[in-house]
């Protein structure tokens, strides 16, 4: 009510300030701060950098950074590197925020969080894969969204073997949140700082920090936006493995959707259970006349499955009782 008043007097040419507003370009102070507070501004946003031994890609990424737009401050979290990552980046003017050891990507991203001041924040990753050009159009979104994330071009993928992974990835996330989701696992990605804070204790320290805040974001009802993007080949080699990690990234897709959405997991396999079991059992009593056990002991465990997922879903619905 208070913001459709403030609206209505804006549009009958009254200015909050208590002055009448004139026409043109003569606006007051209170008009631009209604109309600027919509809108994410590069002055108000952080651009927190995880990086662990980047000392080539670094420094020029940083330095694009600060030409690409006038930010609020450039934070680089030194994850425990041992080469001259801190340096170079200091050096080319960012802020630095050291790990005494490697920790992960994720915790040097929470650190990121943690140490931002800005209003909004931006996560770019420090291996120069991402344009910096593309970074202040990102932020630019983050009036109408609260999440945006750079949504990397399929063919842009380092690998074959990444591309098919990162794709079965996405549609797992598509299934489960109802939503499509183009690119689960880019680290590029602007945001409201308190949206963020709000899912830090979720976020691990490992490299499914995108993974985990895509998900959060989308189940909590935010708003959440897919920019298209083209990503460069990284400076060095990649710390991500695909069998070892790929694991991790779809254990996490199923933590997150379970915490939020236990149904989207627990109903599929309670239904499975459930046709197999009663599948089974009506070929048993046309077959043999009687009903095996192994068809009972099919549909118990539906029942059983079912109602698990039915109080979790409960659970997960407390959890946001009474949140604003």
């Amino acid at each position: 009510m208070q913001t459709d008043f403030h609206h209505g007097l804006l549009g009958a040419g009254v200015s909050l300030s208590g002055g009448v507003r004139g026409t043109g370009h003569d606006r007051t102070e209170a008009d631009r701060w209604i109309c600027g507070s919509c809108v994410a501004e590069p002055a108000r946003c952080s651009v927190v950098v995880p990086a662990f031994n980047e000392e080539q890609a670094i420094g020029p990424l940083v330095a694009a950074l600060c030409a690409a737009a006038a930010w609020h401050e450039v934070l680089v979290v030194d994850d425990g590197s041992t080469d001259a990552t801190a340096a170079r980046a200091s050096e080319a003017g960012a802020k630095v925020v050291r790990h005494p050891y490697n920790k992960g990507n994720g915790a040097a991203v929470k650190s990121g969080i943690r140490h931002a001041t800005g209003e909004f924040i931006l996560i770019i990753d420090g291996d120069g894969q991402h344009r910096a050009a593309d970074a202040a159009r990102l932020v630019s979104r983050l009036g109408e969204f609260d999440l945006v994330i750079g949504a990397r071009a399929s063919s842009t993928q380092a690998t074959q073997a990444r591309m098919v992974g990162n794709s079965a990835l996405n549609w797992l996330a598509s299934y489960l949140t109802q939503r499509h989701v183009p690119d689960l696992t880019s680290g590029f990605r602007a945001a409201r700082r308190q949206h963020l804070r709000e899912f830090l204790h979720l976020l691990p320290n490992g490299f499914s920090t995108p993974t985990t805040t895509t998900l959060a974001f989308i189940k909590a009802g935010y708003n959440v936006h897919f920019e298209p993007v083209e990503a460069e080949a990284r400076v060095g080699t990649s710390k991500i493995k695909l069998v070892r990690d790929g694991m991790k990234f779809l254990l996490i897709v199923l933590k997150i959707v379970t915490l939020f959405s236990p149904l989207r997991v627990f109903m599929p396999i309670s239904v499975a259970a459930f046709a197999a079991g009663a599948g089974y059992g009506v070929w048993t009593i046309v077959t043999q006349s009687h009903i095996a056990n192994t068809s009972v002991l099919l549909i118990m465990l539906a029942v059983i499955v079912f109602l698990v997922g039915l109080v979790s879903e409960q659970i997960a619905a407390l959890r946001y009782e009474g949140r604003e």
